[in-house]
């Protein structure tokens, strides 16, 4: 379950990578890291494939992002979501968000265990369009019936 104070703390973070970026200019993905740049963070993609995305230069791991960011936001497959967010403890971050939209998304017994164990400061599940200033109705609708269905800790 995710918290507020988790991401109100992770959104106060204006350097962040987005990890799992799709290099489809049509994806989700895209669409959510756009919204991040379009509100004034300092977006890094990082994609396996590396490549460019939103005319920036996509990293390959979070472990190589330089100079090292605040936070990562994870919109990677849920069984390879465990091993990203050791990487982020080996490279220092400790705030991190699970994305999910429909279904399990990033989020992973393993991957919380992993997290918990590092000490992070986790968003466990939730998209980012519910709770960024200036996002859609829809988005807020459906942010609001997330707190009102108790997803989301005071």
């Amino acid at each position: 379950m995710a918290s507020k104070r988790a991401i109100e703390s992770f959104l106060a973070c204006r350097r962040l990578a987005v990890v799992g970026v799709s290099r489809d200019p049509k994806d989700f993905s895209r669409a959510l890291f756009r919204a991040f740049a379009e509100r004034g963070y300092d977006v890094v993609p990082v994609n396996a494939n590396g490549g460019e995305i939103e005319g920036r230069p996509a990293i390959r791991h979070v472990g190589g992002v330089e100079p090292p960011v605040e936070a990562a936001l994870l919109l990677t497959p849920r069984d390879a979501t465990a091993a990203v967010v050791r990487e982020c403890g080996s490279a220092g971050i400790r705030r991190v968000w699970l994305h999910r939209g429909g279904g399990e998304g990033a989020v992973s017994p393993e991957a919380l265990a992993a997290g918990r164990e590092l000490q992070m400061e986790l968003v466990d599940g939730a998209c980012p369009f519910m709770f960024l200033p200036g996002t859609s109705f829809f988005h807020r609708l459906h942010g609001f019936f997330h707190r009102l269905g108790g997803r989301l800790e005071a």
